[in-house]
């Protein structure tokens, strides 16, 4: 395998990883802040209340893109690894 080849299928990956993350990253942190900001504005200090509500909102993200991780995964996989692995 060439150098090129090497780098350009890894910063594919890497770009790929990049967008199937971005949803659920992007959700953590609005929630996180949202979150943080009530607790500042009630000093409310409570551990689970950081907690709760961004694991939730995480989940049902993910839940919603499911499909569009499903599916740039496998189209990447079909397109770029799978014919490298196979044709050497």
């Amino acid at each position: 395998m060439e150098e090129a080849l090497f780098y350009d299928t890894l910063r594919q990956g890497l770009w790929i990883a990049f967008l199937i993350s971005l949803p659920i990253l992007t959700v953590a942190l609005v929630t996180g802040v949202t979150v943080g900001l009530f607790q500042a504005l009630t000093s409310i200090q409570e551990m689970t209340l950081t907690f709760v509500p961004k694991l939730g909102a995480i989940v049902a993200v993910f839940w919603i893109t499911m499909a569009f991780m499903t599916e740039t995964l496998v189209s990447f996989f079909q397109a770029t690894l799978i014919p490298m692995i196979a044709g050497g």
